[in-house]
């Protein structure tokens, strides 16, 4: 392609989090160019934000209203290719709706939507328009990730039997969104999260990994979910057991008030044959463990990587790798494909490799079935 993919951004603003790193992941390969942006619910404050950005005056927009009506009557060499969607989780459906029914390609921040009827419609556009939709399950992007999936899916380990996963926070310990933390607030708020707190913040991200590494579905669960900060009004803690479709069995918790814990993500996969042990505070090294001979330890950069892991290494061995260039290589798939789709060409099936629509309505379906067997006294649920 002769030039950049142009981007839109919905959220991200003053204030904001995670619509930095969503920018900076956006440019590391130098692909892609903000042109234009709706980046805060406050109209004066979106206009500021813009001006920070140095987006041009008559691109930054006040809602993503105005932004979908006038990018969409420019000129195809001039109007944006996609959007990306970096807002609370109940500002997800909407603008990812007016995307694809506007022609846009969409990059959106998990899970997919507010709820799963809203999943299902999104997924349902996707299908229709043809256009490419990916979900920003970060950690999916680190090498290692993609060597412990190729590893799992060839059969080196022979049947998967049991998978151990975990996502443990501290940062919820004390009650912070009655003190002003704006992250707080809307996570551990029903009308801007949906039904799930720590579940659907944390714990999509370890039910998305386990079934990314193993290729295995979870088919059925069994959850004790709880609030442990008084008055709080979301989860704030889960502890699910797992039975996936081949017969394996799976223990996931995820916590936001571990006290002490950062971002300690965390996943083992054991199978007939041997084991494999991967931990998002140490992105660079997997060890591999089998019943024998002695233990194995992978590291990012490494020549004897798979293919996957291989190209999404982005510097040379003992040049740490981290959560900035996992992201980029979500962004840098997507750019990809839809690269290829503009220029009417075949995606090398080697960057085809990112979270899709199919995998938010999945976390999606995960939420629905935690809370649902919380809700039971941790009764056995269908997923």
């Amino acid at each position: 392609m002769s030039r950049k993919l142009r981007m839109g951004m919905v959220g991200g603003g003053r204030g904001a989090f995670i619509g930095g790193v969503h920018r900076f992941a956006a440019g590391i390969d130098g692909q892609i160019d903000l042109v234009c942006g709706a980046l805060h619910v406050d109209p004066e404050i979106a206009k500021l934000s813009g001006e920070d950005l140095y987006l041009s005056p008559e691109r930054n927009y006040k809602t993503y209203y105005e932004m979908f009506e006038k990018e969409s009557q420019l000129p195809a060499d001039e109007r944006m290719d996609f959007v990306s969607i970096v807002t609370p989780n109940f500002v997800h459906f909407e603008p990812a709706k007016l995307a694809l029914e506007n022609g846009f390609h969409v990059v959106c921040e998990k899970p997919l939507s507010f709820s799963l009827e809203e999943a299902l419609i999104l997924q349902k556009l996707v299908e229709e328009t043809g256009l490419t939709f990916t979900v920003t399950h970060t950690y999916t992007g680190y090498p290692l990730v993609k060597q412990a999936r190729e590893m799992c899916t060839s059969g080196v380990f022979g049947k998967i039997r049991k998978v151990v996963v975990e996502y443990p926070q501290g940062w919820l310990t004390t009650p912070v969104e009655q003190s002003g933390n704006q992250q707080a607030s809307w996570r551990t708020d029903p009308k801007r999260s949906g039904k799930a707190g720590s579940v659907g913040d944390i714990g999509t991200h370890a039910e998305n990994l386990a079934e990314t590494i193993t290729g295995l579905k979870i088919t059925e669960l069994s959850a004790d979910v709880s609030k442990f900060v008084e008055n709080r009004l979301l989860d704030d803690d889960a502890n699910v057991l797992l039975r996936f479709d081949n017969g394996a069995k799976g223990v996931l918790h995820c916590s936001q008030i571990a006290a002490g814990e950062e971002n300690a993500l965390n996943i083992r996969v054991y199978g007939e044959k041997g084991s494999l042990q991967w931990h998002q505070h140490d992105p660079n090294t997997m060890y591999v463990k089998w019943l024998d001979k002695p233990m194995e330890v992978y590291r990012t950069g490494g020549g004897y990587l798979g293919a996957s892991a291989a190209a999404h290494t982005r510097t040379p061995a003992g040049h740490p790798e981290g959560y900035l260039e996992a992201f980029a290589n979500i962004y840098r798939d997507f750019t990809k494909v839809v690269q290829a789709k503009l220029d009417g060409v075949e995606v090398d099936p080697i960057y085809n490799d990112f979270p899709t629509v199919e995998e938010g309505v999945r976390g999606m379906k995960f939420i629905d079935a935690v809370i649902e067997s919380g809700e039971n006294n941790a009764a056995w649920t269908k997923i």
